[in-house]
């Protein structure tokens, strides 16, 4: 039991691929999703209850029931700052929720996707410098993938914790009005609107924390590689240099059985073979993550674009709510999209990365054909791997300051008028 629980996040030696999946498929499988064939026994039945449960109150609370009071119950009070806090916290809630429709409705291909890495990763020898390389890059992965899940789960905990430790009936949402039970903080109204409160806000977050650690894994597997890649291609040459002396130096020929050393040609297709060797499996093992990355982004595009709508205009509504307000509902918003914008900008380095060292990587020495090989890596390392918001916006630094300034922007002209 407690290798388990290493494994799950108390020790950053469980970093590679298998296990981090494996782990991140297990956190899935309560909303009813597959991601890992190789959790071979069927989803069960509590699965199903649990998902509808936070599902339906998540959807009545902050859906059906936010609409009813921000534009129906607040236009008879008046109370335009109640509005913006309940109207933010609805927005900022259907993040999760439309990365699971997108997940249920590409169910076989992120199958597919996850079988694509786990046979990519198999095929990598354990113990060399690649596998080394690799799993330095992967631990940084982790930690990522840990402090991603501990902000917005630790978020949700807040919410439901606090109402519970304050004295008096309190509510994750004391401004918050449930239709059809009022009044709210009578028996069995308010246990009935606390549980539901409840459910809701696990929904809004359970949802986003471990669908979002599932997308950093598999970008971040894509980053470590091509880092990985990029030392294997600076270390071609000496690498091909040490392999002719260690085992080619001297060829024992049946010419008077004299030791003769070979000369330079010798050499060279010597070094040059092992180069080609090399070079093909470089080649192979970035098309196919050059594949798998772009399947991700096939899967998450949509998503991502809506959850960069929602985040703007949850932003603005948290902003004209008041920050003594809603400081509870930033630290998620903006972990969300920063990190989305991280794993993206992280992705396009290791790619800049092995783009020079396919330039670095001591080509001047090889032989023609050789040359050819490391040309056209040059012209496939050059189309940068990238996530994107529905393909109209890359995610990257440059991303996330254009959505806060549009979005400060926004709330400073809306700020003016109210």
């Amino acid at each position: 039991m407690w290798e388990n629980l290493h494994k799950f996040g108390l020790s950053l030696e469980y970093c590679n691929l298998s296990t981090m999946l494996w782990n991140v498929g297990f956190l899935l499988r309560p909303l009813t999703l597959n991601v890992d064939s190789r959790h071979k026994d069927r989803i069960p039945i509590s699965s199903y209850v649990f998902t509808i449960t936070i599902a339906s109150c998540y959807f009545y609370v902050y859906l059906f029931n936010m609409l009813w009071f921000v534009f129906i119950k607040c236009r008879e009070t008046g109370d335009l700052i109640t509005a913006m806090l309940v109207l933010s916290l609805g927005i900022s809630s259907e993040i999760g929720p439309c990365k699971l429709f997108s997940m249920l409705f590409y169910k076989e291909t992120i199958r597919t996707i996850v079988e694509g890495f786990l046979i990519c990763d198999a095929q990598t020898l354990k113990g060399d410098r690649f596998s080394r390389n690799l799993l330095k890059t992967l631990r940084d992965v982790k930690k990522r993938v840990l402090i991603f899940w501990v902000v917005i789960i630790g978020n949700g905990l807040f919410y439901i914790i606090k109402p519970i430790v304050l004295p008096g009936r309190h509510l994750t949402e004391d401004l918050l009005i449930i239709y059809g039970l009022e009044p709210m903080y009578e028996t069995p109204n308010y246990q009935i609107a606390f549980f539901m409160m409840c459910c809701g806000t696990t929904c809004c977050c359970y949802l986003p924390a471990n669908i979002g650690a599932f997308l950093i894994i598999l970008v971040g597997y894509t980053e470590a590689t091509m880092l990985a890649l990029s030392e294997e291609l600076l270390n071609l040459w000496p690498d091909a240099q040490s392999y002719y002396t260690n085992n080619h130096e001297e060829i024992e020929t049946t010419v008077e059985g004299a030791m003769v050393t070979p000369n330079d040609a010798d050499a060279n297709r010597i070094m040059n073979r092992y180069i080609k060797q090399s070079l093909e499996n470089i080649v192979k093992i970035h098309t196919k993550n050059i594949a798998l990355i772009q399947q991700v982004e096939h899967v998450f595009r949509g998503a991502i674009a809506v959850e960069f709508v929602l985040v703007i205009c949850a932003i603005i509504s948290e902003l004209l709510g008041g920050l003594e307000n809603t400081y509870l509902e930033m630290p998620l918003t903006f972990m969300i999209v920063g990190m989305d914008c991280l794993i993206g900008q992280k992705m396009m380095d290791a790619c800049d990365t092995f783009e020079s060292a396919v330039y670095d990587c001591k080509w001047e020495n090889f032989n023609v054909a050789n040359m050819k090989t490391v040309f056209m890596m040059l012209q496939n390392s050059q189309k940068t791997m990238v996530l994107s918001a529905g393909g109209m916006a890359t995610l990257s630094f440059s991303c996330l300051m254009s959505v806060l300034q549009s979005t400060y922007s926004a709330y400073t002209t809306l700020r003016s008028t109210m």
